[in-house]
């Protein structure tokens, strides 16, 4: 299938409507303008977590709600396949051009995803190849082209992150799957909730579960204002909190519950 550039004038209407203007390659039909979402996470996924992706693609997909992810191995490529698995079409945005195939593995998959009526999208023409500096703008593409960001699984370094700050900027929902630190930390700073289909399925409608408000002790609480404020390590935290490294250990695993 060739690649075309596609002009603005074509560019979905939730993109219109954010005044994007940066180029983008298409194989497969322009990505269509009803309901849709996100759901992205970790690449070194669990199986539980590559399950709850692939559930909830399924679930949301069979509802007529389109499903898009970033084509990666882990919580991306559950995503793309559960979307597939309910008989519907998936929009993969790439981080490279779309005449390659990264992660090799996944070559079949993007097939599937053509053959099936959906889209390969990337910013970057044929031939560029898959550039560390490229993936956070594929992320905000992938952010823009949804109304609810999902982040199934995530580490305090991980790029689904970089997505989910990107749909906040656009005024997308941001939701997580609670038991990552990743996951963790948005939840801290207003992601609703999902540990559920039906709970993804709310998101979608614009009724988004929150979090019950939790009180932590004082200790825990600087635990989780020094993640939110971006401390990424044991060693961060306790440098900006003055407290013990025992302390910030033993505040973790309750931040963990509590998420």
């Amino acid at each position: 299938m060739t690649t075309v550039l596609l002009p603005a004038a074509q560019f979905p209407s939730r993109l219109q409507a954010l005044g994007w203007h940066k180029s983008i390659y298409l194989r497969g039909p322009v990505p269509a303008d009803g309901p849709a979402v996100a759901i992205v996470g970790s690449r070194a996924a669990s199986g539980t977590g590559m399950n709850h992706a692939h559930q909830l693609a399924r679930h949301l997909t069979a509802r007529g709600i389109h499903v898009v992810s970033g084509g990666a191995v882990g919580i991306d490529g559950a995503s793309h396949r559960g979307a597939l698995a309910a008989g519907g079409t998936t929009t993969v945005v790439l981080g490279h051009g779309l005449d390659l195939a990264y992660p090799s593995r996944h070559a079949p998959m993007f097939g599937e995803v053509l053959a099936a009526g959906g889209s390969l999208v990337s910013l970057v023409a044929d031939g560029t190849p898959p550039l560390a500096a490229l993936f956070p703008q594929r992320n905000q593409l992938i952010a823009a082209l949804a109304d609810v960001v999902i982040v199934v699984e995530a580490d305090l370094r991980s790029g689904s992150l970089s997505t989910a700050h990107a749909a906040r900027k656009f005024g997308r929902v941001v939701a997580a799957w609670p038991g990552t630190p990743g996951c963790g930390r948005l939840l801290a700073t207003g992601a609703a909730i999902v540990e559920s289909c039906a709970d993804a399925e709310r998101a979608v409608l614009g009724v988004p579960r929150l979090p019950e408000p939790v009180v932590l002790d004082p200790i825990t609480q600087q635990v989780k204002d020094a993640i939110a404020a971006g401390a990424g390590s044991v060693e961060a935290i306790v440098k900006r909190t003055g407290l013990t490294v025992r302390a910030v250990l033993r505040a973790l695993p309750l931040l963990e519950r509590c998420s």
